[in-house]
């Protein structure tokens, strides 16, 4: 995600208060951690997207964005190929923008807002229609809806291993206490940890992790039916009823609704 010299010195130095660039990016690019000293808007036209910090992880699929205040280290891996728009937002036109990294909803005004933005030249009239583009797109962004998809990690070592482990299988069904064991602690003192370090109890996290593979597996073109069994779900109802109470809607309807409400 690390844009070329020209376009680094651009976003960084070209006197206007937002700049958003275009890049297109091939299946499995990854740019390492690094920051922006400006705010940044990442979104995906199409693809899918896993945006890494130092305290968690969020997947960003289609008619999704993440949000990175200004100086957070991230990395950005591509699942599949993604065209990317980034909107760079200077630190002073911040205010009323989330404080920490989070995961929007990109409705179809903001999305043509930002592609059209991105069609603009470095150096737009602010006095002029260009300006008032721009000032209509950060209005959009403070407006929009935030949902639950960011992944806390654990911080003690023994709960870091345990949630290591679910990562390279989210749809294990060994118990908490199997986990516990695996991580050298005990059931109880594991659940402690997970709530202690993530704000999350252990079963939630584990849901979280699974709603953040199946987003990439359904952003992918999979069935609901492979995604839920995949995932270690008894039937397709229960994964189904998950994602309902996580995001509001069917998994067939989370990715339709952005289409469905476009003219």
């Amino acid at each position: 995600m690390d844009p070329p010299i020209p376009l680094r010195a651009l976003y960084a130095e070209v006197p206007r208060p937002v700049v958003v660039l275009a890049s297109e990016y091939p299946p499995g690019h990854a740019t390492g951690l690094h920051r922006h000293a400006r705010g940044q808007l990442v979104f995906a036209v199409s693809g899918v997207m896993a945006v890494a910090g130092p305290s968690g992880s969020w997947v960003v699929p289609p008619e999704r964005a993440v949000w990175l205040p200004p100086g957070v280290a991230h990395a950005v891996e591509t699942r599949g190929g993604v065209s990317m728009r980034s909107v760079y937002v200077a630190p002073e036109r911040c205010a009323g923008l989330p404080q920490r990294p989070t995961v929007v909803a990109v409705s179809p005004l903001l999305r043509a807002l930002i592609v059209e933005a991105a069609a603009l030249p470095a150096l737009y009239d602010e006095a002029g229609a260009d300006g008032r583009l721009v000032g209509v797109l950060l209005d959009r962004i403070r407006d929009t809806e935030v949902e639950p998809l960011h992944l806390p990690d654990p911080a003690d070592p023994r709960a870091r291993k345990v949630a290591a482990a679910l990562k390279r299988d989210p749809g294990s069904k060994r118990t908490i206490a199997g986990w516990g064991r695996l991580g050298g602690a005990s059931a109880r003192t594991l659940a402690r940890l997970f709530l202690q370090d993530t704000g999350l109890t252990f079963g939630k996290w584990r849901n979280r992790l699974r709603l953040q593979r199946a987003l990439t597996l359904l952003a992918e073109g999979r069935p609901v039916t492979e995604v839920a069994y995949a995932l270690g779900y008894e039937s397709v109802g229960s994964f189904v009823s998950m994602f309902r109470q996580a995001l509001g809607v069917t998994p067939r309807r989370y990715f339709r609704r952005p289409d469905a409400e476009r003219p």
